[in-house]
């Protein structure tokens, strides 16, 4: 089979014309410093997507990281940097819009590429509320794009039911082998949703699974690799979280062999509907 070539400059288009990058840098729990580091060395070595969230606490931390990396590299535009954060909590409108803005102070970005409700937790109207001060945030130009994250089908056909005057362009859920939401993912293919894999390396879980480590040497990939390459095969965009500088650039060397249709349905064939944190999908 043809092998198809993924990188760290490999986009792919949102609903709203604009693009985000495959390959996201992930500091989900990382300290302060591990936070800085993290995404110092990240972009050093060509990552330009970093997903943070309010509730890492670590917003400030990326943010200054990158302002630095972007003084010592000219050539580097902001534009060229794509950085994710995500609400805390679903409340009402007027707390969810101070929040959008206080995470633009907070990372000192000037803006927000992409900006999501991190879970539907709330209830019906919370979500709502929360989405119509995502939609004033993109109007106002503190956000670009729009998403959620850890919505089910139900959540986003609530969405979608309330006629919203932007879409959301991401669904970011945790997704890998282990655990590969087939429904929900095809959900949001079908509705031209952009699904992010966080945990797509099922946070060091399986490893050493045997399946996994046969792959891995069959394609000369290691088993983290190996994870990424399969979440991109998918049609995903994938957010691998390390903070150690070695493996930040080892996950991102993926652009070797496809993994062949018959394999990947062998590590299809892996889920045991394994969830290594949470799962609000199916919340009221």
């Amino acid at each position: 089979m043809a092998t198809t070539k993924f990188s760290l400059t490999s986009r792919i288009q949102l609903n709203n014309g604009l693009s985000i990058p495959r390959i996201h840098l992930g500091v989900y729990m990382m300290t302060s410093r591990e936070a800085y580091e993290s995404v110092r060395w990240a972009l050093d070595a060509g990552y330009r997507a970093i997903d943070s969230a309010q509730m890492y606490r670590n917003e400030s931390d990326c943010g200054k990281a990158i302002r630095e990396f972007l003084s010592a590299n000219p050539t580097i535009k902001r534009s060229d940097i794509h950085f994710t954060t995500k609400l805390a909590s679903n409340s009402s409108y007027d707390r969810a819009r101070k929040a959008i803005s206080q995470s633009v102070k907070t990372c000192g970005l000037d803006y927000l590429d992409l900006f999501l409700l991190h879970s539907p937790y709330g209830g019906k109207q919370a979500r709502l509320d929360s989405w119509r001060a995502v939609e004033d945030a993109i109007d106002a130009g503190e956000i670009k794009s729009g998403g959620v994250s850890n919505y089910g089908i139900k959540h986003l056909e609530e969405l979608l039911a309330s006629k919203p005057r932007h879409m959301p362009v991401t669904n970011q859920i945790e997704v890998h082998p282990f655990n590969t939401r087939r429904e929900l993912a095809r959900w949001c293919q079908e509705h031209s949703i952009i699904v992010e894999a966080y945990a797509p390396l099922v946070r060091a879980m399986r490893m050493s699974h045997p399946t996994i480590v046969s792959l891995a040497k069959k394609y000369e990939y290691t088993p983290a690799q190996l994870l990424i390459r399969w979440s991109l095969q998918q049609g995903y965009v994938t957010l691998p979280k390390s903070a150690t500088k070695q493996r930040i650039v080892s996950n991102a060397l993926v652009d070797g062999q496809s993994i062949s249709e018959d394999d990947v349905m062998t590590m299809d064939g892996l889920d045991e509907g394994l969830v290594t944190d949470w799962d609000p999908t199916d919340t009221d």
